[in-house]
């Protein structure tokens, strides 16, 4: 796929090269050919793309065709281990042990390809596409594209400009970008000339850096490190592919928690994994009844693991990297006891990485004097840590110094503003915070915004995501409890209105010769993304987390489609959905292929050489509004050691016409229908929650989180609805062009006609939402 061609399918359009304006010319039949089977995949085209890929060659048309194809996976398998699955085929948890104990003392039945007997009376053979028992497929099914879906996608043309004011987007977006962001920014810079802008975020400074060293141009990077910890940042990206500095010690111990690992459902075993049944397949095993005991037992798995990406991790770097790095160091434009201050906090890290470059050795050669003092001063430690000192005068409840102290680094500030505020008093908090706050990020003033109103409730907890870790529910601060509720409502109104008073005076600071302004109403239901770190790729088009998707029909098909490319093996990955109702719930995954107003496709095991395999989930609303059901949460999870494998493909489908299951395949994909779809990049997360379907509205809400279970039985779902409230409490895209337009005197229309129009469309590029962020002067 050429690379600015998936960048632009992630926006809803289509990169033409060198598109002209050309007069209209007669449709070509190629060009036919081609609008013909975009409709069987759900898109169609605008005037605009259908000149250009009119005006485009027949190679080009198919390139656009291959890549579309690429992205929606329709040279994947798409088949399911049940032939018509939509009707249940009655397997219990005695066909499962009968057909355990037949293949362990012997006995009458059918064998298949994989080895095991299954006896008569017992599964429905004709209705599996392969072993029920082991879950291994042996039939791979063609992919029916039957154009079910009622919404197709229209894409827009894209020509250089388009795709020069994306780089610049994203080059100076003011929050972090997401993993589609950084992939999509990846592939620019590989491909395109660097515009001359002020890159605003060091995370994307990252990307950048990385170009010009893949390039042979170390030295053209230097002007993108203001610090020693911008340098470790990149070095550790390299190393991991993380863009955030995490610990070692996380990294390790989280790929050893995924490690750990309930009874195998390999070998010559199989069947739901209920825990009775995971018992007793473990006790036999243990007492060598069936296959040979593990040599890597349960308790070492861990231990291995641990190991093996310690491994990963060990630092190796040639010369000429090594005088790479010296030499940034040494033209840092940085005092050595400044550059030691920010080095302090990961100081271990950089004992590692000092060793690991000879930074010594480098430091004792002509040329590198200021290299040499930096190390000495960080090993004599010569010079005083900031935060030790903020937090001396804090807990001696210093006020004046501490205030004093926070002034000089408002970003701080505002992080530990709401921990002040209870620690010194509201009023004392807020009226020095108001002091800096212009010269706070507005990113930071809308987050404070939008966190005020859980954090100082004092029941429930907080959903927090520690770095490098999964979100989890945290209690609430201790000292919420010596304030009364009014006092804490106080401290909420007017932390909000000193936000909102803020931003309103950066806004009517701007001239603006414009007079009125459309919002798109569907804005008003997307979130800013502000601290959204999605660690997923939407190759499709890319919506914002929090984004609420209509349900059309009746239906909702979730899929799941893993093991592209690999070679057969035993990579077992699930898919499963968490049914909530008032004071209970269900599940429906492996373990229960039928609850209500859900079915499962069947539990694969074994992947087939190269193609892949895919699950499938039904979800029938009007059973579930018929028996009140609250909301879904849609989940995948790595039943195999370690976490779910990348390029992973998962996502949901919907329309308003009835979608087909195949009752010769069972295969129920149609790339028409996908609303949303994302893939996993990194193997880091053991489980992962995609979507929230709510019934009643009949909203699927797009969101990513990760937890640790290996099962669908372990996601807390507190913690999901604390994601939600979170996601719900911060500010739409909507509510802050109406605050715009308030600051600015412009006057809202109701169509698309005014002088600054903001459309759905608009909103897909989040990076060019973040151009609402103004800082002010902060710098």
């Amino acid at each position: 796929m050429q690379p600015l061609l998936s960048v632009s399918l992630r926006q809803q359009a289509v990169y033409v090269p060198a598109a002209g304006t050309a007069a209209a010319a007669p449709l070509a039949e190629t060009t036919a050919v081609l609008v013909a089977n975009l409709v069987r995949l759900g898109f169609a085209v605008s005037e605009p793309l259908l000149h250009a890929l009119n005006a485009a060659t027949p190679i080009f048309q198919l390139e656009v065709l291959e890549a579309i194809g690429e992205v929606l996976g329709v040279d994947k398998n798409w088949t399911p281990l049940v032939k018509g699955w939509d009707v249940p085929t009655g397997e219990n948890i005695t066909d499962h042990l009968v057909t355990f104990f037949v293949n362990v003392v012997g006995g009458r039945g059918t064998e298949l390809p994989c080895g095991h007997t299954i006896p008569p009376g017992t599964f429905p053979l004709e209705r599996y596409n392969g072993c029920p028992f082991c879950g291994r497929p042996f039939v791979v099914g063609k992919l029916e594209l039957e154009a079910q879906g009622s919404a197709p996608k229209l894409l827009s043309l894209w020509g250089e400009k388009e795709l020069a004011d994306h780089f610049r987007s994203l080059l100076l977006s003011k929050t972090a970008l997401d993993a589609t962001q950084v992939a999509s920014l990846t592939q620019l810079v590989s491909e395109l000339p660097l515009p001359a802008v002020e890159i605003a975020m060091k995370e994307t400074r990252l990307l950048v850096i990385d170009a010009f060293v893949r390039r042979g141009e170390p030295a053209q990077a230097q002007e993108f490190f203001e610090s020693p910890t911008d340098i470790l940042r990149y070095l550790w990206f390299k190393q991991t592919g993380l863009m955030q500095v995490v610990e070692p010690k996380t990294i390790l111990a989280r790929a050893a928690k995924n490690a750990r690992h309930l009874a195998d459902r390999t070998g010559a075993i199989g069947g739901p994994a209920t825990g009775t049944w995971n018992l007793l397949l473990a006790t036999m095993q243990r007492v060598g009844l069936l296959n040979p005991p593990d040599p890597l037992q349960a308790q070492d798995r861990p231990l291995r693991a641990r190991h093996e990406q310690a491994d990963k991790l060990k630092l190796k770097y040639s010369r000429k990297e090594c005088w790479q790095v010296a030499s940034w160091l040494n033209t840092l434009p940085l005092s050595p006891e400044a550059a030691c201050e920010m080095m302090h906090p990961k100081r271990r890290m950089w004992v590692r990485f000092i060793r690991a470059l000879r930074l010594g050795e480098y430091s004792r050669r002509p040329g590198f004097e200021a290299l040499r003092k930096l190390l000495d001063s960080f090993y004599n430690g010569t010079y005083e840590v900031f935060s030790g000192r903020l937090e001396q005068c804090r807990l001696a409840k210093q006020a004046e110094e501490t205030f004093a102290l926070l002034k000089q680094r408002p970003g701080l500030f505002a992080r530990s503003l709401f921990a002040n505020m209870l620690w010194f008093g509201p009023e004392l908090g807020l009226a020095q915070f108001s002091q800096v706050i212009d010269r706070v990020p507005a990113r930071l003033v809308f987050t404070l915004n939008a966190l005020a109103e859980s954090y100082f409730s004092p029941a429930g907890a907080r959903a927090v995501k520690p770095l490098g870790g999964i979100p989890k529910s945290v209690p609430k601060h201790r000292l919420l409890a010596s304030y009364e509720p009014l006092r804490l409502a106080a401290m909420r109104s007017q932390l909000e209105e000193l936000c909102l008073t803020t931003m309103r005076r950066r806004f009517a600071a701007i001239p603006n010769p414009n007079r009125t302004i459309f919002i798109d109403p569907i804005l008003f239901k997307v979130p800013v993304a502000i601290g959204d770190r999605a660690e997923t790729v939407q190759d499709l088009p890319a919506a914002l987390m929090g984004t609420r998707f209509p349900v059309a029909g009746d239906a909702v098909r979730l899929f799941m489609q893993w093991g592209f490319g690999l070679a057969a093996q035993h990579l077992d990955m699930d898919l499963s959905c968490h049914i909530s109702f008032a004071g209970r719930h269900e599940i429906c995954s492996f373990s229960r292929l039928v609850a209500t107003g859900c079915k499962h496709s069947g539990d694969i095991r074994e992947i087939p050489d190269l193609v892949g395999t895919a699950e499938y989930i039904e979800i029938d609303l009007r059973e579930l509004e018929q028996a009140r059901a609250d909301y879904l949460v849609f989940t995948c999870n790595a039943y195999s050691r370690g976490s779910i494998t990348p390029n992973l493909v998962v996502g949901w489908m919907d329309s308003s016409h009835p979608m087909k299951i195949s009752p010769t395949s069972g295969v129920a994909y149609d790339p028409s229908c996908v609303q949303q779809q994302v893939r996993i990049t990194q193997g880091a997360a053991k489980g992962l929650v995609f979507g929230v379907l709510e019934v009643a509205k009949r909203e699927i809400i797009w969101l990513e989180m990760a937890f640790a279970g290996q099962i669908a039985q372990n996601l807390d779902t507190s913690t999901v609805r604390g994601l939600l409230d979170k996601l719900n409490s911060k500010l739409s895209v909507g509510n802050l062009l109406k605050l715009k337009a308030e600051a600015q005197q412009l006057s809202c229309l109701e169509t698309p006609t005014a002088d600054e129009n903001y459309t759905a469309e608009w909103a897909r590029d989040s990076a060019s939402v973040t151009a609402l962020l103004l800082d002010g002067g902060f710098s």
